[in-house]
């Protein structure tokens, strides 16, 4: 069980089956890197994606939860096998941390939609990897000193291709999981 004020959200076994599966993908994909600098490319986005498209905004955010937590307690679960608290203090903390924003939005507005088709699936997580770059960017420019806009063309302008097909294909993934209930 999980504790929300007053609220108490069940998990069940399927839940955390769930989301343990997805905090695994997550670490997988993470360490798929080609490593640029200051902000390597990986693809766990992908892992974002899913685990908010899939499971759901709310048990979305325990997956990216318990992912960063990993990561910070210092176990090398985040791109490039790196851990710790001074990862999350780095130039890349804020788009680790823009993951958990990416999950809830992309989870929030999978939910509310009624028909939901490929097109809402992509806006959503669209609307998911903006936040993430958001974050992400603003962090870098801060922690680097070298303003919004030069992070903007270090930590998103390079990846924003890459980014789309990352979005196509968690889409796809997302839209035949969830026709097929498998999840």
């Amino acid at each position: 069980m999980v504790y929300k004020g007053e609220e108490i959200m069940k998990i069940g076994t399927k839940d955390l089956t769930s989301i343990a599966l997805l905090v695994a993908v997550t670490i997988i994909l993470s360490q798929i890197v080609i490593p640029l600098q200051p902000v390597p490319i990986s693809l766990s986005m992908i892992a974002i994606y899913l685990s908010g498209g899939l499971l759901g905004w709310k048990k979305g955010a325990i997956t990216q939860i318990i992912y960063i937590g990993i990561g910070a307690i210092g176990l090398p679960v985040f791109a490039s096998a790196k851990g710790g608290i001074p990862v999350l203090f780095g130039p890349t903390g804020g788009y680790i941390v823009g993951y958990l924003l990416a999950a809830i939005i992309t989870g929030f507005i999978i939910e509310k939609v009624s028909n939901l088709n490929i097109f809402t699936i992509i806006l959503a997580m669209v609307a998911g990897i903006i936040s993430c770059y958001i974050l992400g960017t603003v962090w870098l420019g801060f922690i680097t000193e070298i303003g919004f806009y030069n992070a903007l063309f270090l930590g998103v302008i390079p990846f924003i291709l890459g980014d789309i097909l990352k979005i196509i294909v968690a889409a796809i993934l997302v839209k035949k999981i969830k026709t097929l209930n498998l999840i």
